[in-house]
């Protein structure tokens, strides 16, 4: 860990950085027993930051700081469920059907180009509008996952063209490995450092489909996310009220985690590339 750490760029030290405090706060900081924030007047509306409420409350009576750790967990488990979906059944698909080939390929090709070519924001539109405002996040992360494996898929379906032709390819054929044996004990290797760099970017794409509809007012309204509570604030007219406590953190909240995730994705892919230049 010292010798990465030492290795790593500006961006990706930044990055991680970043990534680790929203991790803290959605994962650590938000099994500190508290009460409910979705409950409304569990305290004095538009109350000032305090000890007590360090970003104040909502005028609807809810504790802004515990529900922007609420929007963070779940945004961030959103983000994390629909990435591991997307890249894992990705990854699968794409080199299942870039070694293939035939009549697998065409077939898979076909149904992967079928999501690429789509446009997601209109299918996502009628989909979260059949939830009738009502979901679990298991839910809306299946959702968002529908469109996040196609552009994966493709990818890696391309790495395993080019690797389908190498030498230790054909002796593991020759071998007598089968196609699932190949593609797991000899390709998906060199997949793995491309599958993280890609489920880092799943996830901040997924969490701005999230909050894109959210601010649309699409997203399931019984969800507490940082899209929703943006949305909740705006609909309140928070900020004609002048309750910057209360729009400003997860606009702030949502800046920031998309910088600490971009820079991790941007400062990891600038550190593999120093290491294969070594």
């Amino acid at each position: 860990m010292r010798k990465f750490w030492r290795n790593a760029n500006f961006r990706l030290k930044a990055g991680i950085i970043i990534t680790a405090f929203f991790l803290l706060l959605g994962f650590v900081v938000y099994y500190i027993p508290h009460v409910d924030p979705f409950t409304y007047n569990t305290y004095r509306g538009k109350l000032p930051p305090s000890w007590e409420h360090p970003l104040g409350t909502t005028s609807m009576g809810q504790d802004v700081f515990w529900l922007l750790i609420e929007a963070i967990h779940n945004s961030l488990l959103i983000g994390l469920i629909v990435a591991t979906i997307g890249t894992v059944v990705g990854v699968f698909v794409g080199l299942l059907s870039g070694f293939s080939g035939g009549v697998v390929d065409r077939v898979l090709m076909v149904v992967t180009d079928t999501f690429v070519v789509v446009p997601s924001l209109p299918i996502l539109v009628l989909m979260t509008s059949l939830m009738k405002g009502s979901t679990t996040i298991l839910v809306m992360a299946l959702v968002l996952a529908v469109f996040a494996w196609a552009w994966p898929s493709r990818q890696i379906r391309s790495l395993a063209l080019s690797l389908k032709e190498r030498d230790f390819i054909h002796t593991a054929w020759f071998s007598g490995e089968g196609t699932m044996e190949v593609v797991v004990t000899e390709i998906l290797p060199y997949a793995l450092t491309w599958s993280l760099s890609n489920f880092m970017n799943a996830t901040l794409a997924a969490i701005a489909s999230e909050s894109s509809l959210a601010v649309l007012g699409l997203s399931p309204a019984n969800l507490i996310s940082l899209g929703n509570m943006i949305q909740w604030a705006r609909e309140r007219n928070a900020i004609f009220a002048q309750q910057w406590f209360w729009i400003g953190p997860p606009i702030v909240a949502t800046v920031l985690l998309f910088i600490g995730l971009f820079l991790l994705i941007t400062g990891y892919n600038d550190y593999l590339s120093m290491k294969r230049g070594r």
